[in-house]
């Protein structure tokens, strides 16, 4: 069903499918400005949002494609990535930037207070769910898009961005990989980041075209309701033998979830399909809309070799929309948008306030599915893991419960959608600082 006809079946006043009864409600949420759980970060509970309307100057569909030529402007596609970290750590430059971010991370993980060291191994994690192998649309045999060439994927601009600045700061190429393990990475993308950077592991699904594929690791993932299946999960093995990881997630609405940030952005950091026959099917809990339940998302956040490895936290707002039902990016109407595309991008150390505020721009321009009830549960689960509302005990690490997961960040909902202002931006209390940048 489209937004057209809920709103026409909402105001005729005839049953709607069970899905999407909660959507109709458009609830407020009950919790602006009262911060839970322990912000993460240099500067705790940092969100930085750059903002530059002028990044694209893609028309829409019938102008090529937005990842044609040069519909993005690599240079300020840069500058909005250098932005994003030293507004982040408060660096003057993306190299110090980058050496803060690091020495963070190993402080946290109570290693010594150092800086990236030669041979460290880095994984990049993008959304490219709209390559995803089940879906058909990408031909296997050519690795070329057949449907949905403009669909809302990380784009290869900022994935391009982000090698240059880690390759500026010391890390070889050849110990980077970008990899999403349920897409084949179509050669439209994979031209551009291959010519730039040759030698970076591009892995993906099935390995074909130069590409290597994904394979799996001895390191497993429990789920913390201790489900009875068939077959465990394991972790790529690049990802089990990275040192760091990056979560390059999309801004996006979702028909099940409500949103899909950072904490869904795993869902491809498993090496199988979200149900398939005889894993735990990861769909019932991520999608209801009970509140105080067990949320396996949780679980993907705080394992140690995913969210336990976490450098940085990216949101590409470049473009917007509603997965999976719209097959290009939507313009989004909230200020400062009006009408335009979203250009945005986001960055955090704090995986549950990133998704917190990428939640609030969902919220203020969505009236239905963002808005769903149970769609911020797995916030309050994260942010609250020692002691969740739902009385999970959460260790993903472990096949019995042993070592509880402790808070993973902080979450609130802003005062409004015209000021965007969090606690720490009001002075407060200890919660989410929004960071502005244009």
């Amino acid at each position: 069903m489209d937004r057209k006809r809920f709103l026409v079946t909402a105001a005729a006043g005839l049953t709607l499918p069970k899905y999407m009864v909660s959507c109709a409600r458009g609830a407020e949420p009950a919790d602006h400005l009262k911060p839970v759980g322990e912000a993460k970060g240099i500067h705790p509970g940092r969100v930085v949002w750059v903002h530059d309307p002028d990044v694209t100057d893609w028309k829409g569909p019938g102008d090529g494609h937005w990842w044609e030529g040069d519909r993005m402007k690599q240079k300020r596609v840069d500058r909005m990535m250098e932005r994003a970290v030293c507004a982040l750590t408060g660096a003057t430059q993306a190299t110090e930037a980058w050496d803060r971010l690091f020495r963070h991370l190993n402080k946290t993980r109570g290693k010594k207070d150092s800086g990236y060291t030669t041979g460290e191994k880095i994984v990049i994690k993008p959304n490219w769910v709209g390559m995803i192998f089940r879906e058909n649309r990408v031909d296997p045999k050519s690795y070329n898009f057949t449907t949905r060439p403009d669909y809302m994927n990380t784009a290869p601009q900022l994935i391009l961005a982000l090698l240059a600045q880690l390759t500026a700061a010391g890390v070889p190429q050849k110990n980077i990989t970008v990899c999403d393990t349920l897409a084949y990475l179509v050669n439209e993308y994979y031209t551009m980041l291959h010519s730039a950077f040759p030698r970076v592991r591009y892995e993906d699904y099935a390995g074909e075209f130069g590409r290597l594929k994904v394979a799996a690791s001895t390191v497993p993932l429990f789920w913390s309701c201790r489900p009875q299946v068939e077959t465990r999960d394991f972790l790529p093995a690049s990802f089990a033998e990275a040192d760091y990881l990056i979560n390059f997630a999309n801004l996006k609405a979702h028909v099940g979830a409500g949103v899909t940030l950072c904490a869904k952005n795993h869902y491809g950091s498993l090496i199988r399909w979200p149900v398939q026959k005889g894993y735990y099917d990861i769909h019932p809990n991520c999608f209801s809309k009970e509140v105080r339940i067990y949320r396996p998302l949780v679980d993907l956040m705080g394992h140690d070799h995913l969210g336990g490895k976490t450098v940085l936290y990216l949101i590409d707002g470049l473009f917007s929309g509603l997965h999976p039902k719209d097959p290009v990016p939507q313009r989004m109407k909230m200020p400062p948008f009006d009408g335009r595309w979203s250009c945005s991008l986001f960055a955090s150390q704090d995986p549950v306030a990133i998704d917190s505020v990428g939640l609030d721009f969902l919220q203020a321009e969505w009236t239905d599915f963002p808005r769903q009830d149970g769609v911020d549960d797995y916030l309050h689960e994260a942010a609250q893991a020692g002691e969740p509302p739902s009385g999970t005990f959460y260790d993903p690490n472990h096949a019995e419960p042993t070592k509880r997961l402790s808070s993973l960040g902080v979450h609130e909902h802003w005062n409004n959608p015209q000021e965007k202002k969090y606690s720490r931006n009001l002075g407060t209390a200890d919660g989410i600082e929004l960071v502005a940048v244009t």
